[in-house]
């Protein structure tokens, strides 16, 4: 069997990821920080298919020690906010260099690097910008990868419509920031089904892809969706960008001490622009994938937010 390293691999892309490479006959190395944590992926193949192992893409030595020997690697590895040595520059740019640093040096080709719509070099936003410098690095080290960048991503492990979801079930009122804001939200199966794809496509090679799936939404229907689908009802109290900023950089200390920040100052400011595939960018369609609508997603993982759980809409008859 070919061999393929994915770094990230037990994260929300990546366990689809790893499991349709299992299917398609590759032989798989999930390289992550902490193994143990990432044991239930073995399932994923046959005895032996797929293993786990320690790399730090921050680190040298463990890098390229995940790297040595494969056919392919995958890197998926991507943050939402900084935390201790987890910086945008060291993960999000750094590692990405690192990884496509060491691909040359063994002679891997085959490399599919996970980015962003709205990746730019330009911007203000940390996020934004590490994740351009880490484009722009991948394909100085291996001018033959693929480079995918989804738009916001949903499925069953996500953290967007989850927290709204929880929300939601928690509070009366639901504070909207960027209500007008454009997504084209894509099936986290959708986005595992393009790695795998763009890993055996000789024509995906050096090309970049937009992931977008049918729907175009704004932030202000996505509540109406989570409402729907929930079956809760709260009030939506806009929150201007101003006010946003400011909650926002209070909210990410939270981080200092480990905590995932509700919302952080950088995230407002990307609410500002719209995260949809450009017109004459390549699609999942030119992938060969046909997106996944919400409407067939959302109600099989949202279902626990609703007042009864899975039995909100059965009526009993006495």
């Amino acid at each position: 069997m070919p061999i393929v390293t994915v770094f990230g691999g037990s994260g929300f892309i990546g366990r689809y990821a790893v499991r349709k490479l299992a299917k398609r006959g590759w032989r798989v190395r999930v390289a992550v920080r902490r193994p143990n944590e990432a044991m239930f992926l073995r399932t994923a193949g046959d005895v032996g298919q797929v293993e786990t192992i320690q790399a730090n893409i921050r680190d040298d030595a463990s890098t390229e020690r995940a790297i040595a020997g494969s056919d392919a690697v995958i890197n998926l590895v991507g943050i939402l906010f900084p935390a201790g040595k987890q910086t945008f520059d060291a993960v999000q740019r750094d590692g990405a260099e690192r990884i496509a640093r060491y691909c040359a040096a063994h002679g891997v080709e085959k490399l599919v690097h996970i980015s962003a719509i709205g990746a730019d070099v330009e911007s203000e936003v940390s996020y934004q910008r590490t994740k351009a410098e880490a484009e722009a690095a991948v394909l100085r080290y291996v001018p033959t990868a693929t480079i995918l960048r989804p738009s916001l991503v949903f499925g069953p492990e996500d953290q967007f419509f989850n927290r709204f979801a929880g929300m939601a079930r928690m509070a009366p009122i639901l504070p909207l920031v960027g209500g007008d804001t454009r997504f084209q939200p894509v099936y986290v199966g959708d986005v595992a089904e393009a790695v795998v794809t763009a890993l055996g496509s000789a024509d995906a090679q050096g090309q970049t892809y937009e992931l977008g799936g049918p729907e175009i939404v704004t932030m202000r229907e996505v509540f109406e969706i989570i409402m729907e689908e929930t079956g809760r009802k709260c009030a939506v109290l806009p929150v201007p960008n101003w006010v946003a900023k400011i909650q926002g950089s209070v909210l990410q200390l939270s981080s200092k001490i480990g905590i995932a920040p509700i919302l952080t100052r950088d995230q407002v400011a990307m609410l500002e622009v719209d995260n949809v595939v450009a017109d004459d960018a390549k699609t999942l369609g030119d992938l060969g994938v046909k997106g996944t609508t919400l409407e067939a997603i959302l109600p099989t993982y949202l279902y626990r937010y609703r007042p009864s759980g899975q039995y909100a809409h059965m009526k009993v008859n006495r």
